[in-house]
């Protein structure tokens, strides 16, 4: 039967249990397991374990109605039991009754017992009091307070109790007798009040809660008590701010200026709202008083420290940069010596210092320009809120040229030198040119220059005579910083016809406009112009990302024009054959290919004008005034067409000379 016991093990499952059961029978599973499938004994089985079932079944009902028997019995004694406990609980709340009203009785008679007490023992104390005052009333009387309570400063509370009834009955007393006296007792009442403010402002200070709410409790009853609420609120203010500002004004001044502003901010904030109450007419006079009051010593010095911060701040950031790009910042020269030095330099080309490096190191840092507006920026908000109505024009303007200084003279023109002093002179091969990038930089910069002076300057200085100031200091800052763009720009381009220059003279040979073999010529161009026309494209595609707006025309019109004139001058320099003159007319070809990228329409007209040039090398000796008078070539020098007909190797055994005379 355990066996069977165990097969009803949860979680029971009835077809489970039949195949368990088949499968521990010999000869009984589904395929017969290693015996061979025996239904007889399977059958016997099964009803051998009916038989056990049923026994199973029998013995457990036994003890179930065993188990309900016992659990009946039980029952009853335990209800017994909650019988009598109710039985004493009952008696229990009897006596309970019983002693309540016991206690309400003597309760009755002791309130009874305390009137009387009280009915007696107040008059007595009225008269005992009475007596006290009438004492000390002499003593105003008499004009010599003599009682020790007066002279003690540690018994002022009692003191403070003793006049404050005194001048009550002082007021009820008629002036013509008592005028004297009344005067004793009010003065000495102001003193004590005037004592006790200075007591409860002195343990503010010291942070004595206690003492503070013992002397509020002796002050409630007199009438400077509302003196002493003004007292508390204004020392809470001064020492709140006291304590955020102070801490920080000698050791971090960033901190310092950060919470001089937010305490200010939420102050005035406050003040707004404070307006919407019924403080009285003159509400915003009060408010603006009590504000003043607290912050006046601090919005005094406030632009002197925030000029010094944001001078060493700059200074800071500047030099951190520097330092990251292992970079000593050179002494720019200045003065007419300078100025002469860069006027024979951009008029010869000639070398007058050393030519810098940079290894493509422009010196302008996008993030460095956002640390400094970004600190200019808090500076503007800071001043719009914390300078005088009146001084406000005038300290963003003196912010505003603390900006200039650190991002347009210490960074800007600086990295404009340094790019000016490393730009190679024009005869310099394999020459990088780093300007173009520079410029780039310094017109993002200025974008965002520009855009913190409309945004956050002019509001604060639009109506003031310090806005002529700020735009005439901001023209000749650009003025300053076009003039040497300007000029960079101008030795850059020169520099690219350098290189243009250095490329013909070396690829290009007197043979390709001469070949040997006029009948076996079989390229479309020559190599130079391939050169040329592969690194001029590369420099346009250089400027139109260095530039922007009319920049790009200006810039690559002055390309294109200098450009035109290298190889007009160039072509001149050789003699042409019949074949070499197709060659000059498809490297000019070539090269006016290459001027569509310009998107000049004076440079296009100008390479036109070359190609139509360079048929005069081709055409024959009879149709020369033909060409000569078409559209392209009528309008222009007869000297000019002249020179490129005697390019021709045939001129003079032509006399091609004639067809001009």
């Amino acid at each position: 039967m355990a066996t069977t016991a165990q097969l009803f093990e949860e979680p029971f499952d009835a077809d489970e249990y039949i195949e368990r059961l088949a499968w521990r029978t010999p000869g009984g599973g589904s395929k017969g397991g290693a015996e061979a499938f025996d239904p007889k004994r399977l059958l016997e089985e099964f009803e051998n374990h009916i038989e056990e079932l049923k026994q199973l079944d029998e013995k457990i009902q036994r003890r179930v109605e065993k188990l309900e028997h016992q659990c009946h019995r039980e029952a009853k004694e335990f209800a017994h039991k909650v019988q009598d406990l109710q039985r004493s609980n009952q008696v229990a709340f009897q006596h309970f009754q019983e002693l309540d009203e016991h206690i309400s009785y003597v309760a009755t008679k002791v309130c009874h017992l305390g009137d009387q007490l009280e009915g007696v023992n107040t008059p007595r104390q009225r008269a005992v009091e009475a007596q006290r005052l009438m004492t000390y009333f002499n003593e105003f009387l008499d004009g010599d307070l003599r009682s020790d309570v007066f002279n003690n400063p540690d018994k002022i509370k009692e003191a403070a109790d003793i006049i404050q009834k005194l001048h009550l009955i002082a007021q009820e007393l008629p002036f013509d007798r008592f005028a004297d006296v009344k005067a004793k007792i009010a003065s000495k009442y102001h003193d004590l009040e005037r004592q006790l403010i200075q007591e409860f402002t002195a343990a503010q200070r010291r942070g004595e809660i206690g003492r503070m709410r013992e002397v509020a409790a002796v002050l409630l009853h007199f009438k400077g008590y509302a003196h002493c609420v003004d007292v508390y609120i204004k020392q809470c203010q001064e020492a709140h701010v006291k304590e955020k500002l102070d801490e920080t004004r000698h050791s971090d001044v960033e901190q310092y200026l950060k919470n001089l502003y937010d305490l200010y901010t939420r102050t005035t904030a406050l003040a707004t709202k404070l307006t919407e109450f019924n403080l009285g007419s003159d509400k915003h006079t009060f408010l603006s008083k009590l504000i003043k009051n607290i912050f006046s010593s601090y919005l005094e010095s406030y632009i002197d420290m925030e000029r010094d911060y944001l001078r060493s701040r700059g200074a800071m950031i500047l030099q951190r940069y520097y330092d990251s790009k292992n970079h000593q910042k050179r002494l720019i020269g200045t003065g007419s010596i300078q100025e002469l030095k860069e006027r024979i330099r951009q008029r010869t080309n000639l070398s007058l210092g050393p030519v810098i490096d940079t290894h493509g190191e422009t010196f302008l840092s996008p993030e460095l320009v956002v640390n400094l507006l970004q600190e200019t920026r808090h500076a503007f908000e800071r001043c719009h809120k914390l300078s005088d109505p009146s001084d406000l024009p005038k300290n963003a303007f003196s912010i505003f040229l603390l900006l200039v200084d650190h991002l347009c003279v210490e960074h800007i023109d600086y990295a404009l030198e340094i790019g000016l002093s490393a730009i190679p002179s024009s005869d310099a091969k394999n020459a990088n040119l780093y300007f173009l990038d520079v410029v780039q930089q310094a017109n993002s910069i200025f974008h965002l220059f520009d855009k913190q002076f409309n945004d956050q300057l002019m509001p604060l200085i639009s109506s003031s005579p310090k806005l002529a100031e700020c735009l005439h200091k901001k023209k000749e800052v650009i003025e300053q910083m076009e003039v040497k763009l300007d000029t960079g720009i101008d030795r850059t381009i020169n520099c690219m016809v350098g290189q243009m220059k250095h490329i013909l003279a070396t690829e290009q040979k007197k043979t390709d406009f001469r070949p040997e073999d006029e009948n076996n010529v079989m390229i479309q161009y020559t190599t130079a112009c391939s050169k040329v026309c592969v690194y001029v494209s590369r420099q346009v595609e250089h400027v139109r990302k260095s530039m922007d707006g009319k920049n790009v025309d200006t810039v690559l019109t002055e390309l294109g024009v200098r450009f035109h004139r290298l190889i007009h001058e160039h072509l001149q320099q050789y003699s042409y054959s019949s074949m070499g003159g197709m060659l000059a007319i498809c490297d000019v070809a070539e090269y006016r290919r290459c001027a569509k990228d310009f998107r000049v329409p004076l440079v296009l007209q100008l390479f036109d004008t070359l190609h139509a040039l360079c048929n005069l090398l081709v055409v024959a000796p009879d149709n020369l005034k033909q060409v000569c008078s078409g559209e392209q070539l009528t309008n222009l020098d007869r000297n000019l067409l002249h020179a490129f007909v005697q390019l021709r190797v045939d001129y003079r055994s032509a006399r091609l000379g004639r067809h001009f005379s």
